[in-house]
């Protein structure tokens, strides 16, 4: 809807570089360098930031390289080291924590700073509430981060402390409800314009999204501290200007697809062919008859039953000793691979079930599985998300909402996310709602229904699928793969390496204080897992 909105930062930059380049009233512009400007208009900075932070954790590194394989979306086919987390090293990683800080946070610093010095909450608001996104993915992967005094190289901080985790919880809760209330009584509606690649500018839209994100980390942190939890979450869905009420609010933004401008995970297709549907994945949408099934996966170009662990070539009627990894919807065979192989065993699986046609370019290096994925929309946060989050509210008796209204909102979190992947039909709906292992029950069984379904609604967003699997144990068929270089599937990635040499004495710091360097070492909001009513002992985690 409104792709055209990227273009528009081109031109925008190259109206500031003419700017810039014909400003011949001062002397000083001899030594200005008028192809490296040393700043830029708001709105183009903004569109700039909010791109990169969108193709950062949305796109075809950390989601498609990382976060689908821990949570068991995808798997790899051949080169597994990802899905075996052996390339989870700090070198591998340390763009999503090191380049996040230099690249789109510094810019909307830039932008809060602009907007602040205008009075201009429809400039600074949207920008506050796209670090807090950015800023929740990059506290979620690593756990306590340079926060509070990241971002003042200007001021000769360059070795900033490492906050806790639930320090910088706290300060996300009061930066969203601060910029929710002042776009809130903004008397201007759209000052960024054509400047925003997700709303247009529109302040009420944005006064949503900040809101509904603020809920979705009030839920997080349920575990550890349920009082504050409870608190921010009852402010957040009660806040003035309210949460997402339909899929016409998602947070997304849609990609022209002029080649410039394409979705991440498109991109990444077209020169790449090793991603395949993860058996833990198709099982559950195969068992529960979801219609899904054939949006986010592409039929089996083989038919394999009852496959035994990387000898598909050997696979013969099931067995006790053999993992169910094949099934039919709609008359064709989906069958996915399992996560965590070796190599060796990884590459006989070619014949698994792709990611579904919608999210290729058409043409690709190894042939043609699809048609408009350049074009995709990348979901930033959706209405069915908060639809869920509602939905375990009530469950839980929270934020003023009581039991008898759970199964309505788990309901229309579902026939939203249906909705938002192309599922329409309302019969298709109906069943699959009143469906075994779908329809709402209350109680705890309840709650493990609200998180499966959250969970296959995430599909795009791995990050936050992950986040949820960690305060959840939904699904506990998510597991480390029988080659994983741990046998735990990891609850957060080590500290960027560079880390180590140019701010050695806070991330020892930190170190000191969250515990180990490890996959294995839980951040603050995944100290108490046991408090979660769908836990299930172990959870695949130490």
């Amino acid at each position: 809807m409104r792709s055209y909105k990227l273009a528009s930062f081109v031109a925008a930059t190259a109206l500031s570089l003419s700017v810039v380049a014909c400003n011949n009233d001062k002397l000083t512009s001899i030594n200005t360098d008028p192809n490296n400007p040393t700043d830029a208009p708001a709105g183009a900075l903004f569109t700039n930031a909010t791109v990169t932070s969108v193709q950062r954790w949305l796109g075809g590194g950390y989601n498609l390289r990382v976060a689908q394989f821990l949570v068991q979306f995808q798997t790899e086919d051949q080169y597994s080291d990802e899905d075996r987390y052996v390339r989870f090293d700090a070198t591998s990683t340390a763009g999503f924590m090191t380049t996040a800080y230099s690249s789109e946070l510094a810019d909307l610093n830039r932008v809060i700073q602009k907007g602040i010095a205008s009075a201009a909450p429809g400039i600074y608001g949207p920008a506050r509430v796209v670090t807090a996104w950015d800023f929740s993915f990059i506290t979620n992967t690593f756990g306590d981060v340079p926060y509070s005094e990241a971002l003042q190289g200007d001021s000769a901080k360059f070795s900033p402390k490492y906050d806790a985790q639930q320090d910088i919880f706290t300060d996300l809760f009061a930066k969203l409800t601060a910029a929710s209330t002042a776009m809130n009584a903004e008397p201007t509606n759209a000052p960024l314009g054509s400047n925003d690649p997700i709303y247009g500018g529109v302040e009420s839209k944005w006064v949503k999204f900040a809101n509904s994100l603020r809920a979705r980390l009030a839920i997080q942190i349920i575990n550890v501290a349920p009082a504050k939890a409870g608190t921010e979450l009852t402010a957040a869905l009660s806040a003035p200007g309210g949460v997402f009420t339909s899929n016409a609010d998602n947070a997304k933004i849609t990609w022209p697809g002029d080649g410039i401008f394409n979705n991440g995970w498109s991109d990444f297709f077209k020169t790449r062919d090793d991603n395949r549907m993860s058996a833990q994945f198709l099982n559950l949408l195969i068992g529960l008859n979801d219609p899904r099934i054939t949006v986010f996966a592409q039929p089996a170009t083989k038919t394999l039953v009852g496959c035994k662990t990387g000898t598909p070539a050997g696979c013969t009627a099931p067995a006790a000793a053999f993992v169910p990894l094949q099934g039919t919807f709609g008359g064709n065979s989906y069958f996915g691979e399992p996560n965590g192989l070796t190599t060796a065993d990884a590459t006989s699986w070619n014949s698994a079930s792709r990611i579904g046609a919608m999210f290729f370019p058409g043409a690709t290096a190894y042939g043609t599985f699809g048609g408009q994925g350049a074009k995709a929309p990348s979901y930033i946060m959706t209405y069915a998300e908060i639809a869920f989050i509602k939905a375990e509210a009530a469950n839980r008796g929270l934020a003023g909402l009581t039991a008898g209204m759970a199964a309505g909102f788990y309901n229309d979190g579902i026939t939203a996310s249906l909705n938002q992947w192309g599922v329409t039909d309302g019969a298709t709906i109906a069943a699959y709602l009143a469906g075994p292992g779908v329809a709402y029950t209350p109680g705890t069984a309840g709650l493990l229904r609200i998180a499966q379904q959250k969970y296959i609604a995430l599909f795009g967003d791995a990050g936050t699928a992950w986040t949820e699997w960690r305060r959840t144990c939904v699904p506990v068929t998510v597991k480390a793969g029988p080659a994983a270089q741990i046998n735990t599937v990891p609850r957060r990635l080590m500290y960027a390496s560079n880390e180590f040499s140019v701010n050695a004495a806070s991330v020892n710091a930190a170190i000191a204080a969250q515990g180990p360097d490890l996959f294995q070492t839980r951040t603050w909001f995944d100290k108490a897992p046991t408090v979660a009513p769908t836990y299930t002992a172990g959870c695949n985690a130490p």
